[in-house]
């Protein structure tokens, strides 16, 4: 089997089982531990898998719903570079609520493996943690959006309102000088729930969000502790969401994304 084959089948060994140990995997694939370390090597450069005790988990691409097929594309990088800025506020030991953005679920793909409490409505992000013995994992139950994979409700709503965390990390369809606003209005209910439940309430918006209305408002943007953006987000909004109380933090861009800024 050629090697590129050979890194593909087991990818998709670990993208199946979620988690699986290495002696697993040198099993399934019927190659030695020291062949399957070397594709490890390769897959996690590559962002799809990360080694943790005990085994490898699988953080690569999206998971197959249409909210994912439909958003994740779209501004992928800024997505990415918020992610790394929000894990950075994330202190190990931390409690924290995680909705089911496809910007947050970037931020929980670098946070498996580390240690925190976490809480989720979501199918998707609470399926990086389910084995990772690192973290402790809450999972909100009640009605589940099939384009979203995220649970809502009066159940949801019941479990959260029993719930207290440090940190709530929200995403949202759009910033406007009205607020934050998103485009249905049960993942709003189950998002105004997340935000009692936490001390410090963060929302991760890329620049693309601001300046126009979704369906449902949120809240207003003094409701919010902290926003985290991208380099690309216009002054005049971060003064405006400061003006409001809040913190702003933008993002680093990667430095691939630099290079190209600066080339162009």
């Amino acid at each position: 089997m050629q090697v590129d084959d050979r890194r593909s089948k087991l990818l998709e060994v670990i993208r199946r089982k979620g988690f699986a140990s290495l002696p697993d995997l040198a099993g399934e694939m019927q190659v030695s531990e020291s062949t399957v370390r070397r594709d490890l090597d390769r897959l996690e450069e590559n962002g799809a898998a990360k080694r943790t005790h005990g085994g490898v988990f699988y953080t690569g691409s999206s998971p197959n719903l249409p909210h994912f097929d439909i958003r994740q594309s779209l501004s992928l990088q800024k997505k990415k570079e918020i992610a790394q800025a929000a894990a950075e506020l994330i202190d190990d030991g931390d409690s924290i609520l995680l909705d089911g953005g496809t910007t947050t679920y970037e931020l929980a793909q670098l946070l498996v493996g580390r240690h925190v409490h976490v809480v989720t409505n979501s199918l998707p992000v609470a399926n990086l943690f389910a084995s990772a013995a690192e973290s402790d994992l809450v999972l909100i139950g009640g009605y589940i959006l099939h384009r979203t994979g995220v649970a809502v409700g009066p159940t949801a709503a019941q479990m959260l309102a029993d719930l207290r965390v440090r940190r709530a990390m929200l995403s949202v369809a759009s910033v406007a000088e009205g607020g934050f606003f998103n485009n249905n209005l049960l993942i709003v209910e189950a998002e105004r729930a997340m935000m009692r439940a936490a001390d410090e309430v963060i929302v991760l918006a890329d620049s693309t969000k601001f300046g126009h209305q979704s369906l449902a408002q949120l809240c207003e943007l003094s409701e919010v502790d902290k926003i985290v953006s991208d380099h690309e987000l216009a002054d005049h909004w971060r003064a405006t969401f400061e003006q409001a109380g809040g913190e702003a933090i933008i993002a680093a861009p990667f430095p691939s994304a630099a290079k190209s800024e600066s080339l162009a």
